[in-house]
């Protein structure tokens, strides 16, 4: 039997108010170790969707003092993506994943005849296929990018941020002057700055976090339970064979769902 969006989908809504602060956004969504929360009005009813790229975007991390002092004053209801893209917890799996790829976005409000019951997100698929008994064969190399976002260690915040903007990625790999990985920034690594401001001393090397490494020939599975266990959404790819070699590519958990939304993928069947 197919499984369903209701057998996926995180049940409940993470929710925030309208006037919150990024600030207060920015701790929720660290304290739950989430991407993103629900607007809501006081009666629960969802208004939009504020994630940790909504306070991202727009060149908001500056060191500027006006610029910052009109950040702060920003609120979850001026930032919030509305209307909020839904669906129904009767809806096989693959069209949900196909929903992820093809509007580009990370979840979906599950609705119950149009009551909204739960999220389903890129990390739900990503968990879901980390418990599946099955093997896969396919590995790493079969779908990770290529491509690669790279900055030195000494590049300033606010640089890395804007060009996470213009890329529309991320993350960024860094690296030091002989190209040698040293870590990763996210835009979680990123959000502490949104309610503290910018010390235009730090660098990408101050709020780096280690980069997960998996090797090239490794499967999806193994991919997705690195993913899961260590609460990341992105891995280094690299040959064991030759570690000290510049990184091969990326795997990210939208890689790993585009996999599942492929014709002819276990999930299509």
């Amino acid at each position: 039997m197919n499984k369903l969006v209701r057998d996926l989908m995180h049940p409940g809504l993470l929710t925030c108010h309208p006037d919150a602060t990024l600030g207060q956004v920015s701790f929720l969504l660290t304290r739950h170790h989430v991407h993103a929360l629900v607007v809501a009005d006081r009666d629960g009813h969802p208004l939009g969707i504020i994630s940790d790229y909504d306070l991202l975007a727009g060149e908001w991390l500056s060191a500027d003092t006006q610029s910052l002092a009109t950040m702060r004053n920003l609120t979850a209801g001026e930032l919030m993506s509305s209307p909020i893209d839904s669906i129904e917890a009767s809806q096989p799996l693959g069209v949900a994943a196909n929903l992820l790829i093809e509007r580009d976005i990370n979840r979906l409000m599950v609705t119950e005849k149009g009551v909204p019951v739960g999220i389903i997100s890129i990390s739900d698929f990503v968990s879901s296929l980390a418990r599946e008994e099955k093997s896969l064969r396919q590995t790493v190399a079969d779908v990770m990018s290529d491509a690669i976002l790279v900055c030195r260690d000494k590049t300033p915040l606010t640089s890395v941020a804007r060009t996470m903007t213009q890329a529309g990625w991320r993350s960024v790999l860094v690296v030091d002057a002989k190209g040698k990985p040293e870590g990763v920034v996210s835009g979680k690594d990123l959000l502490p700055s949104i309610e503290n401001g910018v010390d235009e001393k730090l660098t990408v090397r101050d709020i780096m976090h280690p980069a997960l490494t998996i090797d090239i020939h490794a499967t999806l599975r193994a991919a997705a339970d690195i993913m899961i266990q260590k609460h990341y959404h992105r891995l280094v790819v690299i040959n064991q064979d030759d570690p000290q070699a510049f990184p091969l590519g990326i795997i990210s958990s939208f890689d790993i769902v585009a996999e599942m939304a492929r014709p002819g993928s276990i999930w299509q069947k």
